[in-house]
């Protein structure tokens, strides 16, 4: 089945923590055939608490292409829409509209539209059961396609998007840490990424758990419904050749240790039928593939490091034994990372990761069944939708991709990126039902420095910087970033394509630490984490933009949390 289609309707989805979480729409009878449905609305509550909630909609229309919309639905209650964002969204009484912005008017056959809004209540928030798309009444994809709990299954028993109709795993660890700061009780209870970063975390230590006790504890979550656990498997040979704060602690030839010490040791577990009712997603190897296509070779961002992993192919080894051994286990849902836009959203970087990717998914036994989905912006701060200008903008008569910060990408933020991207990935052999997550847990850039409008036509450098949400001084910088905020909540299916947005990186998890700290951890010291260095070909000789005092990669960073808080768009 494919993922454009909305699949997940009318079944239950909890995320993050939500006391009650719905999906509501109009019923269709069993044996009704998509192309008789005009049209698709999911409403999903995604936090609740005493006086108000937030959902997000998403509508898919199966009629004729429109260039503008309207969706509209009616409370039983006295349910009272507040703030909303990516449509504009007025109430009368009961009755709510939901129109289209200047920027998401265009809604083709097929295509879906997302958007979300906070609301007030009291008493019993009841879900809406009916809704229209410009006067059209909408009704349920049936998800005929196969069961599992939503979405779908394909040949080998697995859902067509393990988040649909499931909870995810709120990891106690990180959840202690969070509640502990002031504040953080908000987002204390949303799921966030397991991180499998050395070999010693899979037994855990006197201080973290071990991958087992991750599990354990998500069975005692998941109670009678489906549940989502979310692994980064992240511990390559040579890895993270172009960087230090992330190196690990095998050396470049270490791909049979990295095999038998590591790989081998998650699959045992993971196969155990006792985590057979879990749906395992593992996020594979982040930032490896993508450094053998920008750090290479001639180019100005080669490092000597990323030229030796691209020789000795320890780099594709490694992901396509991860992939064959961890897709074999029916339960297990493997997402390659694939990198941001500000890193592989240029021509000569797109099409080329692409074909790369397929190469390491039929490496060491993989096939492309073994994939099953790619996820971008993990722990990066690329913004998910840049609302005040456009790739096809021009300004004077020069387009936006001349801007300094474009610099003639095709892509300007990571939702648009990640469903091209997509379409690229099965061009070049991937299933066309791979689906895409983005992770969004520092990405929201909101608070005062959030504009809101385009900027100056002064030139085009002027529209650009004064409109767009991501506050980085360069979108090459990744550690730490100033003035950073949570983005989007964990949710499912929240756009054509995309499985979720997730929060796979921790927030208040250091991405490097200031300045050089010993440690057995195998973790150096970059400069991009200090916040006084000014920068190199990646980042266009900028200041690095990193925050002071922090610590270690994977460390708590107390002040970046509260910043993440403060910065939060949505806001909390």
């Amino acid at each position: 089945m494919s993922r454009t289609r909305t699949a997940l309707l009318a079944s239950l989805i909890l995320l993050g923590g939500a006391t009650t979480t719905g999906t509501a729409a109009a019923a269709v009878a069993p044996d009704a055939s998509i192309a008789a449905i005009p049209c698709t609305v999911d409403y999903k509550v995604q936090n609740q608490w005493d006086t108000g909630f937030t959902a997000a909609v998403t509508v898919t229309n199966n009629s004729a292409a429109k260039s503008a919309w309207a969706v509209k639905w009616s409370y039983a209650g006295n349910q009272k829409v507040t703030q909303g964002w990516n449509a504009k969204i007025s109430q009368s009484g009961t009755d709510v509209t939901a129109a289209n912005e200047t920027y998401n008017g265009t809604l083709a056959t097929g295509g879906s539209v997302s958007f979300g809004f906070n609301a007030s209540y009291s008493g019993t928030n009841a879900l809406p059961t009916t809704f229209t798309l410009d006067g059209v009444t909408c009704n349920v994809d049936d998800g005929s396609g196969g069961g599992g709990g939503g979405g779908g299954t394909d040949p080998s028993g697995k859902v067509d998007n393990p988040y649909a109709g499931a909870k995810a795993y709120v990891n106690p660890e990180w959840s202690a840490k969070a509640a502990a700061e002031t504040g953080g009780s908000r987002i204390s209870s949303q799921p966030t990424g397991v991180w499998l970063d050395r070999i010693a975390a899979i037994n855990g230590t006197s201080t973290s758990m071990g991958l087992r006790a991750h599990l354990d504890a998500a069975l005692a979550q998941k109670g009678s419904n489906e549940e989502v656990v979310q692994l980064v498997v992240y511990d390559l040979p040579g890895r993270d050749c172009a960087a230090l704060a992330s190196n690990g602690e095998l050396g470049p030839t270490e791909i049979d240790k990295y095999k038998t010490q590591f790989i081998d040791p998650i699959a045992a577990i993971l196969a155990d039928s006792k985590y057979a009712s879990l749906r395992i997603v593992t996020t594979i190897e982040i930032d490896s593939l993508p450094n053998l296509v920008t750090n290479t070779g001639s180019r100005a961002t080669a490092t000597a490091a990323c030229d030796t992993m691209l020789a000795n192919g320890n780099y594709v080894k490694g992901v396509g034994y991860a992939l064959a051994k961890l897709g074999a286990i029916p339960n297990v849902y493997n997402y390659i990372d694939a990198g941001h836009h500000g890193w592989l959203g240029w021509d000569d970087n797109f099409a080329p990761s692409a074909t790369l990717f397929k190469q390491a998914a039929t490496a060491e036994g993989a096939t492309v069944d073994d994939v099953h989905g790619f996820i971008t912006n993990t722990a990066n701060y690329s913004a998910l939708k840049e609302n005040n200008f456009t790739i096809n903008d021009t300004v004077n008569g020069t387009s936006v991709r001349q801007s300094k910060w474009v610099d003639w990408n095709r892509y300007v933020d990571e939702l648009s990126y990640a469903q091209a991207f997509r379409t690229q990935l099965v061009s070049v052999g991937f299933n066309s039902g791979i689906g895409m997550l983005i992770d969004t847990s520092r990405n929201g850039w909101g608070g005062t420095a959030r504009p809101t409008g385009p900027g100056a036509t002064t030139s085009v450098d002027t529209y650009v910087d004064g409109g767009r949400y991501d506050r980085r001084i360069h979108v090459g910088n990744w550690c730490n970033q100033s003035g950073a905020g949570l983005g989007e909540r964990p949710q499912a299916a929240p756009a054509t394509g995309i499985d979720a947005y997730v929060w796979m990186k921790p927030p208040g998890e250091s991405d490097g630490s200031s300045s050089a700290i010993a440690n057995d951890e195998g973790k150096g010291f970059d400069r991009m984490c200090d916040p006084t260095y000014t920068g190199n070909a990646r980042n266009g000789n900028s200041m690095s933009g990193a925050l002071p005092n922090a610590p270690l990669s994977g460390h708590w960073f107390s002040a970046q949390f509260q910043q993440l808080m403060t910065n939060a768009y949505p806001p909390l």
